[in-house]
């Protein structure tokens, strides 16, 4: 069975190398990187990983900071992965959407090959995904590219956690009542968000909004699939192992224990992921065509 892992980070060699010094001067990924959970991974990392667990394709992007020069560097790795490793990788783009450039940037990454903009951290990266003042440029761009954008998202009630945030269900559902024609996927299950979806004129706003299973076995037991299928949402649902935080196999575990059926766990692993993409706009194309 075909296997599409949605939610991957990739590091350049000289964030790896540099990461203390620019902990100094971007807190958010300060807390993270010094988590006991946090792993580095090149893209080498990446792509031993994926042989050893038969993962055909992964979505690839690095870290999302507040500075843009340092955003670029990811970006320009990813770039250099995708092209190194075709068909292995789609890779997508991280910018901090407030600073002066991000759009240049953006498009850069668009007319390089990349084929979306993620994963994005609202609070990690200092911008309001429920305020449309601060969400209509990078809406606005990706639109127009006819590109998606990946936000963290977590859940709004249980523990604390390096790097959870504090947005969740209620500011991602604001951002697709403001922009209903930008494709989003929302990291970590949306921090529930798909419940709603059970909620018809919920079910309206949230029409181009996706979900992602990043560490979701930290976060919920096996039974959240069928949930997810029950509530008319599971065509919506992005396998995501979020390595290197968390392996396959972790995850193959869980799918197993969840009593999927056989074209359930397909479209799980592979087929909704190929359908995000081929019914995003004609002018989405083919990276750099």
């Amino acid at each position: 069975m075909k296997i599409t892992d949605c939610h991957v980070h990739v590091y350049p060699p000289g964030i790896i190398e540099n990461w203390e010094r620019i902990a100094e001067k971007e807190p958010y990924f300060a807390k993270l990187a010094q988590s006991k959970v946090h792993r580095w991974a090149t893209a080498e990392d990446v792509l031993a990983a994926m042989d050893e667990a038969k993962i055909s394709e992964s979505w690839i992007f690095g870290f999302a900071f507040r500075d843009l020069g340092l955003c670029r560097e990811c970006n320009d790795y990813v770039i250099e992965s995708q092209a190194r490793y075709p068909g292995r990788f789609k890779g997508f783009a991280v910018v901090p959407p407030l600073a002066r450039g991000t759009e240049g940037e953006i498009r850069r990454c668009r007319e390089k090959g990349l084929w979306g903009v993620g994963e994005l951290f609202p609070e990690g990266q200092g911008f309001d995904l429920s305020d449309i003042r601060q969400t209509w440029r990078l809406a606005g761009i990706c639109h127009e590219l006819g590109i998606p954008v990946i936000f963290h998202v977590a859940e709004p009630v249980g523990h604390d956690y390096p790097g959870k945030g504090n947005v969740g269900p209620k500011e991602a559902a604001m951002l697709c009542f403001h922009h209903p024609e930008l494709r989003v996927v929302f990291a970590h299950m949306g921090g529930g968000l798909w419940l709603y979806e059970l909620m018809p004129e919920m079910a309206r706003v949230l029409e181009n909004a996706w979900y992602d299973t990043a560490a979701l076995p930290f976060l919920y037991d096996a039974a959240v699939y069928r949930s997810a299928w029950a509530a008319g949402a599971g065509r919506k649902i992005l396998f995501g192992t979020d390595f290197p935080i968390l392996r396959w196999s972790r995850h193959a575990r869980q799918i197993e224990a969840a009593g999927l059926t056989g074209e359930q766990e397909e479209a799980l692993l592979a087929g909704n992921a190929e359908r995000f993409f081929g019914t995003l706009p004609l002018t989405m194309g083919s990276p750099a065509s």
